[in-house]
């Protein structure tokens, strides 16, 4: 992660979150651990949770714990209650002045369970497009106590953690769980964002037949204008063999999807909550469920002749049954944030409370440092081209 590692001096030597103490809610992968390791090497004292259940990777949270006194509360299979009492130590442990979200999860128990540590707290960066979307409906009902960068909302990391990273990674978890051949296949994909147009365009990639679902209608023009097939769900749920959601959503695949799909249906989420494919309604349609049939994989016998398969519990994917992005992609998705909270440090005076983009200049120095580290050079535009960009009265 040679983004990092080049952070990791600038950090040290500048101290940007010196004396300053971070609650972090994030996968624990080892990925992660770098992030983790570039913050306390700004100065900062960090502890961390998980922000799924079961996306930790037990080695990495000992390591960090043992080896650097990083303060970690995660284990993967916590159950529900663990999940959350871990993001409450964590905020405890912490007594954060700076939070970094994926999901929501850790700002909501923050204004919630955790509201005597509010005053303290000057801001947050918040990962993912599902964690913003909550932020926003706190802040518009006024709920949001401090300044949240929204890194997600970086045309940078949405080409490259989203689209690259969520289309390759789930791919893979699906892969991975079930060792199905994936051309001839029909693929149905719920949600044409960013991460779903990297899921359908991976799956056809690997020569599946893929076919898009959305609410959107630009999203949906978008779709068909690549190639794909758009079709309503309810269309869709009959005809298609794998299913992949990942829209932000709730009950995206509900009861009356399930109960018409074929023998054999492969249900996978690739979005952040386990609430896009209704499991409670899947578990009620079964007559028997039989857990564990491969790693990651459950069937749901519904005693109609059909048995479909569930991966990882309906949670992410990408990370239960596979390791997630891949390091270059975390690269340019941490470093951005690093750089975001950096920022931030240094101008939360300026901000009042609410969800706030990435400065423009942040995204162009990640991607810059990013092309450094590959070996990339681009154009600089030259006087004339400046000066020509900034006239009104130049024409043809």
């Amino acid at each position: 992660m040679p983004l990092l590692a080049a952070l990791m001096a600038r950090f040290a030597a500048q101290q940007p979150f010196k004396d300053l103490g971070i609650a972090a809610c994030l996968h624990i992968t080892a990925e992660t651990a770098m992030l983790v390791r570039l913050l306390q090497a700004g100065g900062a004292a960090v502890a961390l949770a998980a922000s799924n259940p079961l996306s930790t990777q037990d080695d990495i949270a000992a390591a960090l714990a043992d080896r650097y006194g990083i303060a970690v509360y995660a284990r993967a299979g916590v159950d529900r209650k663990g999940y959350y009492r871990h993001i409450e130590l964590a905020l405890n442990q912490a007594q954060p002045d700076f939070v970094i979200d994926d999901g929501g999860d850790l700002v909501e128990t923050l204004h919630t369970r955790a509201a005597a540590l509010l005053p303290g707290v000057k801001g947050g960066c918040e990962s993912t497009a599902t964690g913003v979307i909550r932020l926003r409906r706190m802040a518009a009902e006024g709920a949001l106590a401090f300044p949240v960068i929204a890194a997600s909302d970086t045309a940078t990391k949405r080409m490259v953690d989203n689209t690259c990273g969520t289309g390759q990674s789930a791919i893979d978890g699906i892969l991975r769980a079930t060792n199905t051949l994936l051309a001839g296949k029909t693929v149905v994909v719920a949600g044409f964002g960013s991460s779903g147009r990297g899921v359908a365009e991976y799956a056809r990639g690997f020569g599946a037949q893929v076919i898009v679902t959305e609410v959107d209608p630009v999203r949906g023009l978008d779709a068909s204008l690549r190639g794909f097939r758009v079709l309503p769900m309810a269309q869709a749920a009959p005809i298609g063999e794998i299913f992949i959601t990942a829209t932000g959503s709730v009950d995206v695949i509900g009861a009356d999807h399930l109960a018409v799909m074929r023998d054999g249906a492969i249900l996978a989420n690739a979005g952040h909550f386990d609430a896009e494919i209704d499991v409670r309604a899947l578990a009620a349609l079964a007559l028997a469920v039989y857990p564990g049939v491969r790693p990651h994989v459950d069937a749901y016998d519904l005693g109609d002749g059909r048995t479909l398969l569930l991966l990882a519990e309906g949670r992410v994917v990408n990370l239960v049954a596979a390791e997630g992005h891949p390091p270059e992609v975390m690269d340019l998705a941490f470093g951005l944030e690093a750089l975001a909270l950096a920022w931030l440090a240094g101008n939360t005076d300026k901000l009042p409370a609410g969800v706030h983009e990435v400065p423009a200049g942040i995204d162009a120095e990640a991607a810059s440092l990013m092309l450094a580290t590959t070996g990339t050079s681009i154009d600089t535009l030259t006087p004339a081209q400046l000066a020509y960009r900034e006239s009104w009265r130049i024409g043809s």
